[in-house]
């Protein structure tokens, strides 16, 4: 057992610091980062105690270590969880000035939590104050494990099923190059608006700091926010400031500390989004070209003499460089991917006996648990029955907080490298330590052990059913029963086809990566990866000239659909200046361009890379002859010389209209100014 501990308890504090240092924030505070640490330690303790209790209640020997490792970790978590991250959290969030008026707006936020938690549970223990004997710290773990119990169910079905259907799906290159294509047109859309309002917000602070006087009340905490933006742009002067026009509240900001504190977290949370998103559009743009190298390589392995050539780094010399590129190109181009369809078969293995053996727990006296009967055949060996105990409840761990940070990123918090924010940290660990226990109790009901052997949960806290009592005693028999039935209905996609008819909440609805438009290539990332690439050769760093690029190429995705030269006329720069407003427009956007793309047969065999150079298209239309691939890929040819051709003209007008070499940037954004009046507008 102390080997285990041994080997497993170091590796969870290393995954704990490294998950931090690689996600956190550069502004995290340390109390956030050691508080978040420390709820993740917890959490994840209590699962890696699950495999020597099993194997403490096989031998039947118990020295109390185990007992108060899961104490401590249960109650810790537990008092973590639902008490002093929220706390933190609202603290973090409130933009205050002091410590004692951010303590308060954190309390104020949180008293409503807090109560409703009150009621729920005077109400419960109200209805059982006749059958419940368990006090009131039992009510109180009986409620939690009600939750987690109850929502784990539906989190760890869809992750079941999703996780091996994900890894599949994109092992092959053409999905995830159109997947990467809609991911990348749809993160340039966000940047761009994160870029809009950061800049709006700190035109707005830059003002009303202007007119407040240096006699103000409110001055130093004015000085407060101007020491922010100027440390802002310290650390990045790459940022480029988009000016605009002031609303009629947006000097408003100066009435009172409130007012001003309101101003300083909207700052905040402008410049966090903005980061976010540009780090998240930066790593879907890196994949992407990434891919896109493999699988030239992949195509012209002969050609290279079978050694890889990237785009991101110089060949490598001598003797062993060469056998490192022959190495990294059989690694990425052939075994990696042959990799991923075999762990998503071993996935889906595992999923359909942990279904399986959740579907046969409510039959008295059969047993059809895999885990079950490993573990009872290899009852002697400590190590073995605690390894095959811990895969399976790791992978029902990973299903479950798969689902919840699906769910999280789509409305509560975000989980970005490098610039996750000291709120999303701490909801994130606030989530993880609340289904820690209900994923143990799971796993537990699916290990019968010969003889009713029960191990220190089930002492500690009762069996699973006096752990959730609110439901009766065959709960434990029937919810996962519902589980089964919900991952049926999620692997055969009954609830995207309903919501998707429908209509009605299909912004909640579970979207896998590898399902999200497959129709076809996004003509607007298409050619912001096109465009990255180029810069990319000129000795740009990626990312550097995207803002506003993707409003800009907007316009040209209904000409690259149909196969027409991409001339970009002031009606379709209008067209795009009103679909660039929000990524809800942009979306239907999409969706009538595909709509198009439907009925059209030519379109449907065009199955394209995403980033294929000039020289490859004319390669391939020279080789296929007069076929339907290759008249579509010379049409793309022309069409992308013949904006390159549009561009170069533009920045030569306007370069000898202003008598400078205005960048990138400054042409796109004046290619999008309107050159119709409304009229010409509203008959668009």
């Amino acid at each position: 057992m102390w080997l285990f501990y041994v080997i497993s308890l170091p590796l969870t504090l290393a995954m704990v610091i490294f998950t931090l240092n690689y996600f956190s924030g550069p502004d995290v505070p340390r109390y956030v980062l050691f508080t978040v640490g420390y709820t993740w330690f917890c959490s994840i303790a209590i699962i890696i105690l699950v495999p020597p209790d099993i194997y403490q209640a096989i031998i039947g020997h118990d020295n109390g270590g185990i007992s108060f490792f899961w104490s401590s970790s249960y109650w810790s978590t537990f008092l973590l969880t639902w008490l002093v991250v929220p706390l933190i959290q609202g603290y973090e969030d409130a933009g205050d000035f002091s410590f004692r008026e951010r303590l308060k707006t954190s309390i104020h936020l949180n008293l409503l939590f807090y109560l409703i938690l009150g009621l729920i549970g005077l109400f419960l223990l109200l209805i059982m104050q006749k059958s419940w004997t368990g006090g009131l710290v039992g009510l109180a773990m009986a409620c939690s494990n009600t939750f987690g119990l109850l929502t784990g169910v539906f989190l760890l079905g869809f992750g079941l099923t999703e996780i091996p259907k994900s890894i599949w799906k994109n092992a092959d290159w053409t999905t995830r190059q159109k997947v990467l294509s809609h991911k990348i047109a749809k993160m340039a859309a966000k940047l761009d608006e994160a870029h809009q309002e950061l800049s709006h917000v700190i035109a707005v602070a830059e003002a009303t700091s202007k007119q407040m006087s240096k006699r103000d009340p409110f001055r130093p905490y004015m000085d407060i926010i101007d020491n922010m933006l100027s440390q802002m742009l310290r650390e990045d002067p790459s940022f480029k400031q988009q000016g605009g026009r002031l609303g009629e509240n947006d000097m408003n900001y100066d009435a009172d500390e409130k007012s001003v504190a309101t101003l300083r977290r909207r700052l905040r949370i402008a410049r966090e989004e903005y980061y976010r998103y540009k780090s998240e559009y930066l790593t879907y743009v890196m994949e992407a070209l990434k891919l896109e190298d493999t699988i030239k390589n992949y195509e012209q392995c002969n050609e290279n003499g079978w050694k890889f050539v990237s785009s991101f780094r110089p060949e490598r010399s001598g003797t062993l460089g060469s056998y490192l590129d022959t190495m990294e190109l059989i690694w990425r181009c052939i075994i990696w991917r042959q990799f991923k369809k075999l762990f998503a078969i071993l996935l889906g293995c595992m999923s359909a006996a942990i279904l399986l053996a959740e579907a046969t727990l409510l039959p008295i006296g059969v047993d059809l648990s895999v885990f079950s009967i490993l573990i009872n055949s290899l009852a002697t060996q400590e190590m073995l029955v605690q390894v095959v105990a811990f895969v399976p409840l790791m992978y029902m761990c990973i299903c479950s907080y798969y689902s919840l940070f699906k769910i999280g990123m789509m409305t509560f918090y975000s989980f970005t490298p490098w610039h996750t924010s000291s709120v999303s940290l701490l909801m994130i660990c606030s989530m993880v330590a609340r289904y820690a226990p209900p994923v143990s109790f799971n796993f537990l009901n699916l290990v019968s052990l010969d003889g009713d052997k029960k191990t220190i949960f089930e002492k500690r806290m009762g069996n699973i059913e006096n752990a959730v009592p609110f439901f009766g005693k065959g709960f434990n028999k029937i919810y996962p029963l519902i589980m089964v039935v919900y991952t049926l209905l999620v692997a055969t996609g009954f609830f995207h086809r309903m919501f998707k008819v429908s209509g009605f909440w299909k912004r909640i609805v579970f979207q896998n990566e590898a399902e999200d438009n497959l129709d076809g290539v996004d003509p607007s990332g298409l050619l912001i990866l096109k465009k990255e690439r180029s810069w990319l050769e000129q000795g740009h760093t990626i990312g550097e000239e995207v803002v506003p690029l993707e409003t800009s190429f907007n316009d040209t995705s209904s000409d690259i659909e149909t196969g027409v030269k991409m001339k970009p006329t002031s009606s379709q720069r209008d067209n795009a200046r009103r679909y660039s407003r929000s990524s809800e427009a942009i979306s239907s956007k999409y969706a009538a361009i595909r709509a198009q793309r439907a009925s059209n047969s030519n379109i449907a065999a065009a199955k394209v890379s995403l980033l294929n150079s000039d020289e490859s298209w004319s390669s391939s239309t020279a080789t296929d002859g007069p076929s339907s691939s290759s008249l579509i890929a010379s049409t793309w040819l022309s069409g992308l010389q013949h904006l390159k051709a549009t561009i170069l003209s533009k920045k030569s007008k306007y370069s000898q209209l202003h008598g400078s070499s205005d960048s990138l940037d400054d042409i796109f954004h004046k290619l999008k100014q309107p050159h119709r009046d409304e009229d010409e507008l509203d008959e668009l």
